[in-house]
């Protein structure tokens, strides 16, 4: 029988499992990791930080995918966009993606998931409604017979020195530690925004990027953190769809003009550098004025959620002008995230894997954003394959038992190394981090002088958490958040500073051209002492 944790409040004071398979997250690419695993013949536990269902980014949006038919087409759509990726994805990777992602979109008619149907009958399964999918997949991870611990973040792997054999955190409602012992691990922990207020994301706080390098992981494509989209000012409503059909004026309602004297319009793609430059010199008004009255009612119809923020105000988007802002999306529309070196998703250190946003996405996106529809689709095929390697990894461990000498690996924000100081606190750190990696004058364009500025400051913020951040009972997650967060904008700028050229999201005003010997992926490996490096051409084949 399908098992959540919602009823175990007068269960012990610690939560101890045993499953061969352990999947910390709750948005696509754990479910698909959870039942991927299952339906291999693994015992499964999935532990969320949130509500499996409702938790991440997908949940409350309306998606598209990146949907591509078998057939000789295939190669040709893959080529022309991989020559918008900064000459940085992988063409292999995304033939296999997009391949896996339609298996995966048809399994999901098949087990009777509600696809809307074209004029001509067929089944139209390149959109996925975000609420209705994820109920859709809860059901599916509990029909499989996973174990699913909803609001149980996990705080830190564990290891026996040869593997990842599980992980250890806090159930956030009832106040208790729970441990989960485990053959294998899937990271599908999502990106990190840096506590920005974005859909579905503000509680991304890219904690499995410190767990993974905790445990000796590296990551890729830290530095396209550039990814911002626009929203109502104040609003976390960052939808950018609608905005392709505004026009932007300033505060005296004067047009902004574009860089050849013409009015500045489509505020989206290679539109949003206008935007942003106009944001720095002062608040920015928009209208959504270029969109007819067939238009309109099509935006109001599939981007219902949208048009929420202005009617709440009284506001006719189409009519009026209202102020904007830009959205930071740090790596969860940003590519960087875990580095893959295998065909299942696997880390490099044996027991770990990854899907999801957890994962650098650079392999299918390269330089510039996944959007949601690469990124949905990677979410269906990453979440497969790292719950397919995930299981069989455990089988291949077989009935070996977990050593005494099992160890947390959790530091920063848990164990300090030196004595706890009740001056170091988790918002504080937070705050610090997001002055030099939101603001659009310091991450959106860059330069060197001012990463530099950054990073130094990061540097110090990172050796105050490291040293002497530490929480007790459920304050661990706060505590374990802000390290995290630390370590992310740490190793953005860091990566950032060390790519001495403009490419994609990256972009630098001091050099504002690509570089011909940086057309490669850049690899940080690394908690304190971090090395960044160039990446192999290609990814490790997974062994037979």
């Amino acid at each position: 029988m399908p098992k959540t944790a919602t009823a175990a409040r007068s269960a012990p004071e610690r939560l101890h499992l045993t499953a061969d398979v352990l999947v910390l997250g709750g948005g696509p690419s754990a479910a698909w990791a959870a039942v991927a695993a299952a339906e291999s013949g693994a015992t499964v536990v999935l532990a969320d930080k949130g509500y499996l269902g409702t938790s991440g980014a997908t949940a409350p949006s309306n998606t598209g995918t990146w949907c591509v038919p078998p057939g000789d087409n295939r190669h040709a759509v893959v080529e022309r966009r991989w020559q918008r990726t900064g000459e940085l994805a992988d063409q292999r990777w995304m033939l296999r993606c997009v391949d896996t992602a339609y298996r995966n979109l048809l399994q999901l008619s098949e087990w009777g998931y509600p696809f809307p149907s074209e004029d001509d009958g067929r089944l139209y399964i390149a959109n996925l409604r975000g609420p209705d999918y994820m109920r859709f997949m809860r059901r599916r991870v509990l029909l499989a017979g996973v174990t699913v611990l909803d609001h149980h973040p996990a705080l830190e792997l564990l290891s026996d020195g040869d593997a990842i054999v599980g992980a250890a955190g806090i159930g956030r409602q009832i106040e208790r530690d729970w441990r989960v012992d485990a053959k294998a691990v899937v990271l599908a922990t999502g990106g990190c925004a840096f506590r920005e207020r974005i859909l579905g994301s503000t509680g991304l706080t890219g904690d499995g990027y410190l767990m993974a390098a905790e445990a000796g992981a590296s990551l890729s494509g830290m530095e396209f953190t550039g990814k911002y989209t626009l929203a109502p000012h104040g609003s976390s409503l960052n939808k950018g769809l609608p905005f392709r059909w505004a026009s932007f004026h300033r505060e005296d309602g004067s047009a902004i003009l574009g860089p050849t004297g013409e009015p500045l319009r489509n505020g989206i793609g290679e539109r949003e550098e206008e935007v942003a430059r106009a944001l720095i010199e002062g608040p920015v008004y928009a209208r959504l004025d270029q969109a007819e009255p067939a238009l309109q009612g099509w935006l109001r119809q599939g981007q219902p959620n949208c048009f929420v923020p202005y009617d709440r105000a009284g506001i006719d988007p189409f009519a009026d002008l209202f102020r904007v802002s830009l959205r930071a999306e740090g790596t969860v529309r940003g590519t960087g995230g875990i580095d893959i070196v295998s065909d299942d998703c696997g880390t490099g250190v044996p027991g770990l894997y990854v899907a999801g946003d957890a994962a650098s996405r650079e392999i299918m996106t390269g330089a510039v954003s996944g959007g949601g529809a690469v990124n949905s689709s990677w979410a269906l095929a990453s979440g497969w394959w790292a719950g397919k390697g995930a299981s069989t990894h455990a089988r291949r461990r077989g009935g070996k038992a977990f050593r005494n000498e099992v160890r947390p690996l959790g530091q920063a924000g848990l164990r300090p190394a030196a004595s706890p100081r009740a001056d170091i606190a988790a918002r504080e750190i937070i705050e610090t981090v997001r002055a030099e990696v939101v603001p659009l004058d310091k991450n959106f364009f860059r330069s060197g002088a001012g990463l530099e500025k950054s990073g130094e400051r990061l540097e110090s913020v990172w050796r105050d958490v490291r040293d002497h951040l530490q929480g007790e009972g459920v304050e661990r997650i706060r505590t374990r958040e802000a390290a995290s967060i630390a370590a992310a904008g740490r190793w953005s700028v860091a990566a950032a500073l060390h790519r001495s050229e403009s490419r994609g999201m990256h972009r630098r005003t001091d050099l504002p051209g690509k570089s011909p010997t940086l057309a490669h992926r850049l690899v940080l490996t690394g908690v304190d002492d971090f090395r960044i490096s160039g990446a192999p051409e290609r990814l490790a084949e997974l062994a037979s």
